[in-house]
């Protein structure tokens, strides 16, 4: 082992030394030794020693402080630098088709309808609200309130298993009976995990959303029928659902830009959600899905409350089981005291920067979310009974920790 470290120490420093054995006049005793061409016991670390006095103090800073930051920084801030530079070799999708979106509570629904260039129908269509559930139960009820007055029949359908393999309570299941006030008409299906710990976890949920399908047919879903498709955090205001079901000729597939919270209705983003989805529905074509399926969007259609939890517990779990579970590098950030710290900042969880297409928008949402005090058009049940929800408005940033 020696004698193959003294070679390769012998390459290093004839490319040092120019190729040669050739020894500078100027050398000491060490690098004299070890130039020495019948010199057999000389050892590798006086040839690296002889090697390091023939560099200059610059170098040497470069070599053992600065490339090993550099190095130790890429890890770190890997993630940071890759979002930062997204613009480089990323270019924005597709803008939206924005559709105006008119309302007032005083204003007919067939003048509603004719605002938007659509016409009045004889009678609603019936309307079918789908989900995927996991924990969510605080937003899953707000929700259900929110959509109870225009909604025919309710979907749920939950797992044993998250996203990423890891076994999970059927949470819904045991707090049904909170429930009851959607019970007529609720189409409820559970599915056993498949626990594929290392399988993208996109595979577990796109079966799941294929399962949905299924579960919309045994709810009685038909032609032209209104089917919701959105998260349970992504919250279409009940307004919106009423105009869609009230009028002829909407879009066959709209999108609904929804207004972007963090943590509670105190960290509002933007207004760039738009994965939540209205479908008129048609056998055979219709799927659930949560990508883009259209280049039509309705403007302010409602809310998407993202990380909007009672307990840091839950947060937490979260972290570890949905789909994008890498985005956890460091153990510490699934530590309870610095979640809490993180959401009264309102920075983010995983420390990244925004999943923006240009510098502008990234260096313009850099840093923690500035807080607002507005708890106007809010999802009504959720201020019918602040009381009891006072985690997600303003000023109330503390979370339970169990």
């Amino acid at each position: 082992m020696a004698f193959h470290l003294s070679k390769f120490v012998d390459k290093v420093y004839l490319m040092a030394e120019g190729g040669s054995h050739y020894c500078s006049k100027k050398s000491d005793d060490i690098c004299s030794d070890v130039c020495d061409e019948d010199s057999t016991i000389s050892s590798a670390m006086s040839r690296v020693r002889c090697i390091l006095r023939g560099l200059d103090l610059k170098t040497l800073i470069f070599l053992f402080v600065l490339v090993p930051t550099v190095i130790f920084g890429v890890y770190i801030h890997g993630q940071k630098i890759s979002y930062f530079l997204r613009p480089l070799w990323e270019s924005p999708p597709k803008p939206f088709h924005e559709i105006p979106h008119y309302y007032h509570e005083n204003v007919s629904m067939e003048n509603l309808c004719k605002l938007h260039g659509w016409k009045t129908r004889e009678f609603p269509r019936r309307v079918f609200d789908a989900v995927l559930f996991s924990n969510e139960v605080d937003l899953l009820t707000i929700r259900w309130h929110e959509l109870y007055p225009y909604v025919t029949e309710f979907v749920l359908l939950e797992s044993n298993s998250t996203f990423t393999g890891l076994p999970k309570p059927l949470v819904f299941s045991g707090h049904r009976e909170q429930f009851k006030f959607v019970e007529p008409r609720l189409t409820y299906g559970m599915i056993p995990g498949r626990f594929h710990k290392k399988e993208n976890p996109f595979v577990e949920e796109a079966y799941q959303r294929v399962v949905l399908d299924y579960l919309l047919k045994k709810a009685g879903i038909e032609d032209d029928d209104l089917l919701i498709m959105s998260d349970v955090d992504e919250i279409p205001s009940r307004h919106t659902i009423n105009l869609l079901r009230w009028c002829d000729d909407i879009p066959p597939v709209l999108h609904l830009r929804l207004k972007n919270y963090l943590y509670s209705f105190e960290f509002f983003s933007d207004n760039n959600s738009w994965r939540a989805s209205a479908h008129r529905y048609k056998s055979g074509t219709t799927t659930y899905a949560h990508f883009r399926q259209s280049d039509v969007i309705l403007a302010d259609a409602g809310w998407h409350c993202s990380f909007c939890f009672r307990r840091v517990s839950e947060f937490i779990f979260k972290m570890k089981a949905y789909s994008h579970f890498d985005r956890v590098r460091f153990k510490k950030f699934l530590n309870p005291e610095r979640v809490q710290k993180v959401i009264c900042k309102g920075a983010d969880l995983f420390d990244m920067l925004p999943e923006e297409y240009t510098f502008k928008e990234i260096i313009g949402k850099m840093g923690p979310i500035p807080h607002s005090y507005s708890a106007v058009h809010l999802p009504a049940h959720l201020l019918e009974n602040a009381s009891d929800y006072r985690f997600l408005l303003p000023g109330n940033c503390l979370r339970e920790s169990g």
